[in-house]
C-alpha cells in the first residue's frame, strides 16, 4: 500500500509538473525517494538486551573478577550463520555486557578445542583464522554499511589487532577502538574488550570525537565467532543473534540484522 500511494504522489507530480520548473521537479523527486529508501531500511528493533551500566570499569585482565561481571548474565553464541554442524567439545562461546560513558565492554567465554592463526599479516585473510567479530551501529538506526560508517564490524583476532573496511573496503586496523585482552587455559580461552563507540560521522584519516553513552541510548549490536580448526577456510562463522532466511551473513552488509542494546543503571 505505501508504494502504491507512494506511486500515486509522484504521478499528482507528474500531472502537475507544467507549473514548476524542471529543478523544482528533480528535486522534489529525489525527496521523495529518499524518503523511501529511508523508510525502506528503517530498523525494527529485535533480540533487544538491556546493559547494565558499571560502576567500577572492569580491568582488562583476561579474568572474570570484576564486579560487574557477577551482576550480569550471559549470553550465548548459538546461531550458525555458516558451515556444518559442530560438537561442544569443537566449540562452545557466551558473552557478558556492560557499559560506561566512555566505551561499550564485553566479556567472552570461548571453548574452542584448536585456536588456529595462520595469517601472521592481519590484513590479510583474518576472516579465515579464528577472530571474534563485533558489530557496532551507535544510533540504532539500520540500513548498509559496506562503503560507509553507518556501523562498524570489527574482527579481532588471537594477536588482538583490530581489523576492518575503510569507506574503499580496503582493510586497514582500528587497534585504537578497540582494547582487548584474552587468557587462554587448555581449550577455553577468556576475553576482554573495551570498545570506543563513534558514529556515522567518523572520517578516517581525521581527527574523530567518540560518543559518549547514556541511559536508555540504544545501539545495534551483534557478535560472532570465526572457528578454523586447520582448514584454509573457516570452518563455521557463529554469531549471536538468529538471521531469518538461507542467506546468514548479511549482518555483514546489513544492519537491521543486529540485535538491539538498551543501556540502563
Amino acid at each position: 500500500m505505501k508504494r502504491i500511494a507512494l506511486l500515486c504522489y509522484i504521478l499528482s507530480i507528474v500531472s502537475c509538473r507544467k507549473n514548476i520548473s524542471d529543478a523544482s521537479f528533480k528535486n522534489t523527486l529525489a525527496i521523495v525517494s529518499q524518503k523511501d529508501i529511508k523508510n525502506q531500511y528503517k530498523k525494527i528493533d529485535h533480540q533487544i538486551k538491556n546493559v547494565k551500566k558499571a560502576v567500577i570499569v572492569p580491568k582488562l585482565d583476561g579474568e572474570m573478577n570484576d564486579p560487574i561481571w557477577k551482576e550480569t548474565i550471559w549470553y550465548g553464541f548459538d546461531q550458525k550463520w555458516q558451515g556444518e554442524p559442530y560438537t561442544f567439545n569443537d566449540f562452545f562461546g557466551r558473552y557478558k555486557i556492560a557499559w560506561t560513558p566512555n566505551a561499550l565492554y564485553i566479556l567472552v567465554e570461548i571453548k574452542d578445542d584448536i585456536l588456529y592463526d595462520l595469517h601472521k599479516d592481519p590484513l590479510k585473510s583474518w576472516w579465515n583464522d579464528d577472530t571474534i567479530s563485533i558489530f557496532i551501529d551507535a544510533d540504532n538506526s539500520g540500513g548498509t554499511y559496506q562503503h560507509n560508517f553507518n556501523a562498524f564490524v570489527y574482527h579481532i583476532g588471537l594477536d588482538n589487532n583490530v581489523v576492518s573496511l575503510d569507506e574503499a573496503k580496503k582493510p586497514m586496523l582500528f587497534n585504537n577502538h578497540i582494547n582487548s585482552k584474552r587468557k587462554t587455559n587448555e581449550d577455553v580461552s577468556v576475553w576482554e574488550f573495551e570498545i570506543t563507540i563513534y558514529d556515522d560521522t567518523y572520517t578516517e584519516g581525521e581527527v574523530n570525537d567518540p560518543i559518549l553513552l547514556i541511559k536508555d541510548q540504544k545501539l545495534g549490536f551483534a557478535i560472532a565467532y570465526n572457528d578454523n580448526d586447520g582448514s584454509k577456510e573457516r570452518e563455521n562463522f557463529i554469531g549471536s543473534v538468529f538471521i531469518a532466511g538461507e542467506e546468514k551473513n548479511l549482518a555483514l552488509s546489513n544492519t537491521n540484522t543486529f540485535g538491539t542494546l538498551i543501556l540502563k543503571e
